[in-house]
């Protein structure tokens, strides 16, 4: 088999189950909140936990599955997660109270959170080491294309048909990403002595130490994405800009899949400070004309900039997360990056609805675009200069 192959079956049936996780999960995602608020007559509060439960229910679950996925096995992980996914969807039906459909948000939300950490393990185990970067980039990609089309199909569900439908379309979507990920054979890996001893309840058994760093600052970016994800629609509605909101994120994809196969491949090359640099300032050039968007032009503009700046340094750091890790610490890794980055995004969530009610979306992007650059200090220091570091030392060694 040739090892620098990409596109394998197993790659294409990886990314596809993602695809589909994703895209049921941004179904409900912008959906259920308004749900809560008509069907259960719920507070703003209480509908924001459609939210929040599933979030939380997630990150708790990761480290756990990180743990498990060197013990039990890649592919029994995913299967069970996606079928918990899945078996969590057939039951949004049912509930007559805001509290029954928290339960099953919560089982959802482990059922995600299981699943997306055995999915970026596998696909990790299955790229080329030559093509990490651009392969990771190409399978975050079906995150990010469900990102675009799930809102869409999603609030197109809710109003035009009602909530049986939208619900149903879970049901299909979660279905989808099952098959997918049975189609997906992974070599079992043989557990050394040391490993299958390496079994005690600490830190270190459910977090991996060097996916830390860069997971925060994964996290530090992640509180200013997470009001694009949150509240672009309310502003563009504020700025009226509302006729051509629901064209952000497609604009913001177009510009990933241009450029993904560009960037992917200089990572490859060039290493991802080459990277994260030129795009850490893109992305805090965009939320400078976001926070400034008058017309359509600079608004999708904005996104396009975004797209290119946010787009590019998310499957970077989380590449830079697997890299770092040693092989069989890689589930670990996958879950440290993606629980520690979730928690920016919650957190983030809170404190924008906090400061926007005081100062104003135009205000707070306007902030966010230096807060952003900040950043580059950041990265410096938790990352490039130690690894700058780390070369210096060994070369002297040598």
């Amino acid at each position: 088999m040739d090892r620098t192959k990409l596109w394998t079956k197993d790659f294409i049936g990886i990314s596809l189950s993602n695809f589909f996780l994703f895209l049921t999960f941004y179904f409900l995602l912008v959906t259920l909140p308004n749900f809560a608020l008509q069907e259960f007559h719920s507070s703003a509060s209480e509908a924001g936990l459609m939210t929040t439960v599933f979030l939380i229910s997630a990150i708790i679950s990761r480290p756990i599955a990180g743990k498990w996925l060197e013990r039990a096995g890649h592919q029994k992980i995913l299967l069970t997660a996606l079928i918990l996914f899945f078996g969590a969807s057939l039951f949004y039906f049912f509930p007559k109270t805001i509290s029954g459909m928290l339960i099953i948000r919560f089982l959802h939300g482990i059922g995600f959170g299981m699943a997306t950490t055995a999915a970026g393990t596998i696909v990790a185990d299955l790229v080329p080491a030559s093509r990490r970067g651009e392969g990771m980039g190409y399978f975050i990609m079906s995150a990010n294309l469900a990102m675009v089309l799930g809102p869409f199909i999603g609030i197109t569900a809710m109003n035009s048909w009602g909530p049986k439908v939208l619900f149903t379309l879970s049901v299909v979507g979660a279905l989808a990403s099952l098959i997918a990920g049975l189609f997906i054979k992974i070599a079992k890996r043989e557990h050394t002595k040391t490993e299958v001893a390496y079994s005690s309840f600490s830190f270190r058994n459910f977090f991996e130490a060097s996916a830390v760093p860069i997971s925060l600052i994964g996290a530090f970016f992640a509180l200013v994405y997470s009001s694009i994800l949150s509240f672009v629609n309310v502003y563009a509605n504020e700025v009226h800009l509302s006729a051509v909101s629901s064209l952000f994120f497609v604009v913001y994809a177009v510009v990933l899949l241009i450029s993904r196969p560009f960037t992917g491949k200089l990572f490859d090359l060039r290493g991802p400070n080459v990277i994260v640099f030129p795009s850490i300032v893109l992305f805090a050039i965009g939320m400078f004309l976001l926070s400034n968007s008058g017309t359509a032009g600079t608004f999708l503009f904005s996104a396009g900039l975004i797209g290119l700046g946010w787009g590019t340094l998310f499957p970077t750091f989380q590449t830079i997360a697997l890299q770092d890790a040693p092989p069989k610490k890689r589930g670990l890794a996958t879950a440290t990056f993606l629980s520690i980055f979730d928690t920016g995004i919650g957190l983030g969530s809170f404190v924008v609805g906090l400061l926007v009610a005081k100062i104003g979306f135009g205000s707070f992007y306007f902030i966010s675009s230096f807060y952003i650059l900040i950043g580059i200090v950041l990265y410096y220091f938790l990352h490039s200069r130690k690894k700058e570091q780390v070369k210096q030392y060994e070369e002297r060694v040598n």
